[in-house]
C-alpha cells in the first residue's frame, strides 16, 4: 500500500489539475457564446448565397465559367480546416480520418491528391505524408473574412491554372454543444443545382424565372463566383471554430470530472493506509503492555 505522504500529493496534484481543466471549461464556454453566434448569424447569409447562385446558374452549361468548368478529374485537391490548438477531444481526429478516407478512395482510383492545410494541428498530422501544398496556421484563433479570402483566391487559382481539378473542403460541422461532425462539400467546380426529379426542375425552372436581373445573369455571376469562394471559405472555417470551443468545453467538462472520481478514490486509498497505520501503532502499544505484563 502506498504510503500516506504519496497518496497525499497525488490528491494535491489531481485537485489541482481539476482547477485547471475548471477554468479552461469556463474560457472554452465564453468563448463558445461568441463563435457560435456569429457562425449562426452567418448561416442564413450563407444558405441565401447558395439559393441566389443556383438561381442563376440554372440555365446556364458548367463550363460557361472558369470557375465551373468540369474536367476528367485527375489531380484533386482537399482544403482541411481544423483547430490550431488541442485539447478539445476527439474532434480533430475524427477530420483527419474523414480526409484520409477521402485521399484513400482517390488514390485508389489512380488520383494525384494534394492537401490545403487550415489549422495547425492539420498541418502537423498531414505534413508526414508529403501532400501538404499550402497550409495557414496560428489564424484558426482570430480569422476575419480576409483569411478565407486569402485561402479562397490561392484554391481557385490552383484550380485555373489547371493544377487541380477538383476542390473538397472538409470541415467540422457544429451540430450542437455536444456534437460536432466531420463535414465534407465539393468547392470546385461550382456547379448549378440539378434537380432529381421532372417535377422538381419545372418548378425550379418556374422560381427561376420569377427573378429579373440587372445586369445580367452572365456579369453577376462573374461577380459572384470570386465571392461565392470567399463566403463558403469563411463559413467552413466559422463552422469549425464554433465546434473547437464545443468540443474543448465538453473534454474539459469530462477531465473535471474525472479528477473528481479520481480525488474520491484517492481519499478511500488515503482513509485506508492512515487506518491501516493506526492500527498498527494499536496493535504495536497492545503487545508492548502484554509483554510488560508477562
Amino acid at each position: 500500500m502506498a504510503s500516506l505522504k504519496d497518496v497525499k500529493s497525488k490528491i494535491g496534484g489531481v485537485k489541482k489539475t481539476a482547477q485547471i481543466t475548471s477554468a479552461m471549461n469556463m474560457v472554452a464556454a465564453s468563448k463558445l457564446r461568441g463563435a457560435q453566434q456569429k457562425m449562426e448569424d452567418f448561416r442564413p447569409y450563407t444558405e441565401k448565397f447558395n439559393q441566389a447562385m443556383s438561381s442563376l446558374s440554372a440555365n446556364m452549361e458548367s463550363g460557361q465559367f472558369p470557375l465551373m468548368e468540369v474536367r476528367d478529374v485527375q489531380t484533386v485537391e482537399i482544403v482541411i480546416v481544423t483547430s490550431d490548438r488541442g485539447l478539445c477531444g476527439s474532434f480533430n481526429s475524427h477530420i483527419f480520418k474523414a480526409a484520409a478516407k477521402l485521399i484513400s478512395q482517390y488514390e485508389s482510383e489512380g488520383k494525384k491528391v494534394s492537401l490545403v492545410c487550415v489549422g495547425k494541428k492539420g498541418n502537423a498530422f498531414f505534413k508526414k505524408t508529403g501532400k501538404v501544398r499550402k497550409s495557414h496556421t496560428d489564424i484558426m484563433g482570430s480569422f476575419q473574412m480576409f483569411n478565407a479570402r486569402s485561402i479562397a483566391q490561392d484554391v481557385a487559382a490552383n484550380f485555373l491554372a489547371g493544377e487541380a481539378d477538383k476542390v473538397h473542403v472538409i470541415y467540422g460541422k457544429f451540430m450542437s454543444v455536444a456534437v460536432q461532425r466531420p463535414h465534407m462539400e465539393v468547392l470546385l467546380p461550382v456547379q448549378p443545382e440539378v434537380s432529381e426529379s421532372e417535377d422538381a426542375v419545372t418548378k425550379a425552372g418556374a422560381a427561376a424565372g420569377d427573378y429579373l436581373y440587372e445586369p445580367s445573369p452572365t456579369e453577376i455571376m462573374d461577380v459572384l463566383l470570386p465571392l461565392y469562394m470567399n463566403v463558403m471559405t469563411y463559413h467552413a472555417m466559422l463552422e469549425t471554430g464554433a465546434s473547437e470551443h464545443a468540443a474543448r468545453m465538453t473534454a474539459m467538462d469530462n477531465a473535471t470530472r474525472a479528477c473528481k472520481d479520481m480525488i474520491k478514490d484517492l481519499t478511500l486509498l488515503y482513509n485506508k493506509a492512515r487506518q491501516a497505520g493506526i492500527t498498527a501503532e494499536l496493535m504495536d502499544i497492545v503487545g508492548g503492555a502484554e509483554a510488560l505484563k508477562g
